[in-house]
C-alpha cells in the first residue's frame, strides 16, 4: 500500500487529520524497518487492545513490547478511564480555576495570594507592597505558559507594576513567592522544582501511585516538562531519586547540566511530611479522585503548588526509566479489591 493511500484509509476510518500519525509511522518505519502497513496495522491493534493513540504507541515504543508488556501500560485511554471513573467535574472548577484551588486547598498551599479582579486595585497594591518579588500566573494557563516572575521595583513600584500587569489584558492571580529548600534549589534555582504526586481516592481511601521530580532547565521560571524542563523518577517510598532526568527531546541527565548537581539519587527533605500532606489533600473533595499534585518544598517544611485533574499519563513510564519494558498499570491493582 502507497502512503497516500494509507493516508486515506486513515482519514476515511478514524475521521482525524494523518498528517501526524504518518509522520509517526515514517519515523518508526525509519528506526525499525518494520514496513509502514504492519506498523499501521498495529497502531490499530493497540488501540483497540489496550486504548493507545498512535501517540502512546511512538512515546512507549510499543513496537519493542510483547502483548503481555503493553498491557502493563497506563495508555491514554485507560487513564482518560480513570478520569472518567473517579473525577465528577461538576466539582472540577477547584482544580481548573488557579484561585478556586488556593480558597479550597489554603492550608496546604501555605503562601499568601490575591487576584486581579475589578474593583480590588487597593487591595492589589497593599499585596505588591508586602511582596517585592512575586509570581503572576494567568487564571487560565497551563504547561507553565504565560508565568511571569516580577520584582516590583522592575516596574518603579507597586503602581507600576499593577499598570504592567493591568496593560497585559490577561486575569492574573498573583502569588508570594515560595522559599526554595536549599537542597532543592541547589538542582536549579530558577524554579521552584516540584514533585507530581498522583493519588486515586478509592472508596474513600486515598492512595498514592506514583511520584515525579519535574526540574526546570534553560533559565525559565517553571519546571513543566512541556515547557522546557525534565522529569526523573522518584521512589514514593523513600524520596529517591531513582534514575536520570529525561527531557521531552529525550536528552538523558544524571546531573543538571546548568548546576552540575546530582539528579540520580538525590534525596528530598520532609519526604514523608510530603507524601501524608498529598494523600490528605485526596481526601478533601472525594468527588474528585483523580488527582496529581504539584509537591514543593520549603525550609520549613512541602506545601501544594497545584493540583491537576487531568493527572497525565505519558511522563511516568518512558522508556528510558522502564528498561524493564513494564508499565505503571499494577499501581491500580486496589481497584480490583472491593
Amino acid at each position: 500500500m502507497e502512503m497516500k493511500d494509507l493516508g486515506y484509509v486513515i482519514k476515511r476510518l478514524f475521521h482525524m487529520d494523518y498528517g501526524a500519525m504518518i509522520k509517526k509511522i515514517n519515523s518508526i518505519h525509519k528506526k525499525t524497518g518494520m514496513s509502514r502497513l504492519k506498523i499501521f496495522r498495529d497502531m490499530q491493534n493497540c488501540a483497540v487492545n489496550y486504548g493507545a493513540g498512535y501517540m502512546d504507541y511512538d512515546l512507549f515504543e510499543m513496537y519493542n513490547l510483547t502483548p503481555e508488556q503493553r498491557d502493563t501500560y497506563l495508555t491514554r485511554g485507560r487513564n482518560n478511564a480513570l478520569v472518567k471513573k473517579y473525577n465528577d467535574m461538576s466539582f472540577g472548577k477547584c482544580f481548573i480555576d488557579k484561585a478556586e484551588f488556593n480558597r479550597r486547598f489554603g492550608e496546604y498551599i501555605k503562601r499568601e495570594w490575591i487576584l486581579m479582579e475589578q474593583g480590588n486595585k487597593e487591595q492589589v497594591l497593599e499585596f505588591l507592597s508586602r511582596h517585592q518579588v512575586l509570581i503572576a500566573k494567568p487564571l487560565d494557563g497551563c504547561c507553565g505558559r504565560g508565568v511571569e516572575k516580577l520584582q516590583v521595583a522592575d516596574f518603579g513600584g507597586p503602581e507600576g507594576c499593577y499598570e504592567h500587569l493591568l496593560n497585559l489584558g490577561v486575569q492574573y492571580e498573583l502569588e508570594e513567592l515560595l522559599i526554595q529548600h536549599p537542597q532543592v534549589s541547589a538542582v536549579y534555582p530558577h524554579a521552584i522544582n516540584t514533585v507530581r504526586t498522583v493519588t486515586v481516592n478509592h472508596n474513600g481511601t486515598p492512595h498514592l501511585i506514583c511520584t515525579y521530580f519535574r526540574i526546570g532547565n534553560g533559565g525559565k521560571h517553571v519546571d513543566n516538562f512541556n515547557n522546557g524542563g525534565m522529569v526523573a523518577p522518584v521512589d514514593e517510598h523513600t524520596g529517591i531519586v531513582r534514575d536520570r532526568a529525561i527531557d521531552k527531546n529525550k536528552n538523558l541527565y544524571e546531573t543538571h547540566p546548568m548546576t552540575g548537581t546530582p539528579i540520580k539519587g538525590f534525596q528530598f527533605p520532609y519526604w514523608q511530611e510530603a507524601m501524608e500532606l498529598a494523600l490528605k489533600a485526596a481526601t478533601e473533595v472525594p468527588q474528585m479522585g483523580y488527582i496529581g499534585w504539584d509537591v514543593a518544598f520549603t525550609p520549613d517544611g512541602p506545601c501544594l503548588v497545584e493540583g491537576n485533574d487531568f493527572p497525565g499519563h505519558d511522563i511516568y513510564q518512558l522508556p528510558q526509566h522502564t528498561p524493564d519494558k513494564i508499565g505503571m498499570m499494577e499501581k491500580f491493582s486496589f481497584m480490583n479489591e472491593e
